[in-house]
């Protein structure tokens, strides 16, 4: 064998697969960022709004699919605990989105490959 490379070279096909398998990825992990960033700001409209309401005021809260009366007490710190995990996981996908995009990039200048505009 002549060739240099250690690795074998991909048909074009392959090379079209895992592309698509990329950009796949990638949109699954941008689509459920945006879906997280909607949560999030849901939560922060809620807090925003029981914050100044009085601590032994009743409230309901959706759990499972159950509405159950809890008090401003009682939700406020939940809901503060949901919106710093949520924050923690949009961190967590955004890296993990730069790395994959990064890997992609690599993967089309290693194997000459321009993605077409539709």
């Amino acid at each position: 064998m002549s060739s240099t490379s250690k690795e074998p070279q991909l048909s074009e096909q392959e090379l079209r697969i895992t592309a698509n398998q990329y950009g796949n990825e990638l949109k699954a992990i941008a689509s459920k960022i945006g879906e997280l960033e909607l949560q999030l700001d849901e939560h922060n409209l809620v807090i925003k709004t029981m914050s100044p309401m009085p601590e032994d005021r009743k409230c309901f809260r959706l759990i499972n699919g159950v509405l159950v009366e809890r008090t401003v007490r009682e939700v406020l710190p939940a809901l503060k605990t949901n919106k710093e995990g949520i924050s923690k996981t949009i961190e967590q996908l955004t890296t993990q989105y730069r790395s994959k995009d990064k890997e992609f990039s690599e993967f089309q200048q290693k194997n000459h490959i321009r993605i077409a505009s539709a």
